[in-house]
């Protein structure tokens, strides 16, 4: 069988979609060093070579994975009070790096940035974590009437929990409440 493009089988969505979807929670269970692209055709219920047809290895599987979830996950229902839609937006950034699969997989694949050239350019092809807080950071920043960039409030307003997260300091710890009432008190002196 042969693609669009000429070369080998079409892409089957559900095979796909099942890759997907085994990717992160073979994450979960075995960690990063342990997961293999053999173990993800397995827990997907596909064979090896379907893996590697589309993927070239584990990270750029987790990767994707954690991209469509992210989109979604991060996705917050805008209520027009910019206070109100940050503290939204930080409660979904905390939940999603914390009690995530797909959180678990980005956070690994951040980790294993900071020793493999190749991971680190793939996350630094997409800032999936910039794009979730654009339109809300757009909002704050209009109506505070900062000279901040987008990318300079995104920074912002993400580094703090993610910089806590990632260093592995308590969750609970981590008010959302205080941190969106700083940020914003931030964009409105700046």
């Amino acid at each position: 069988m042969v693609d669009g493009n000429g070369r080998g089988r079409p892409r089957s969505e559900s095979a796909r979609a099942a890759v997907l979807h085994a990717v992160d929670d073979l994450l979960v269970e075995v960690g990063y060093a342990a997961l293999t692209m053999k173990g993800i055709a397995e827990r997907a219920g596909v064979g090896r070579q379907t893996v590697y047809r589309w993927w070239t290895n584990k990270a750029e599987v987790l990767y994707e994975a954690s991209v469509l979830d992210a989109q979604h996950e991060l996705a917050v229902s805008r209520s027009g009070d910019p206070d109100q839609d940050i503290r939204a937006y930080l409660e979904a950034l905390v939940t999603f790096l914390v009690r995530s699969h797909a959180g678990a997989a980005y956070r690994a694949l951040v980790g294993e940035a900071q020793h493999d050239p190749d991971v680190a350019l793939l996350i630094a092809s997409r800032d999936i974590l910039g794009e979730s807080a654009a339109e809300v950071v757009d909002a704050a920043c209009a109506a505070s009437g900062t000279t901040l960039s987008r990318e300079q409030a995104t920074a912002l307003l993400i580094g703090p929990p993610f910089f806590r997260v990632l260093a592995g300091h308590a969750v609970d710890g981590i008010d959302t409440a205080a941190l969106a009432e700083q940020f914003m008190r931030t964009l409105r002196a700046s």
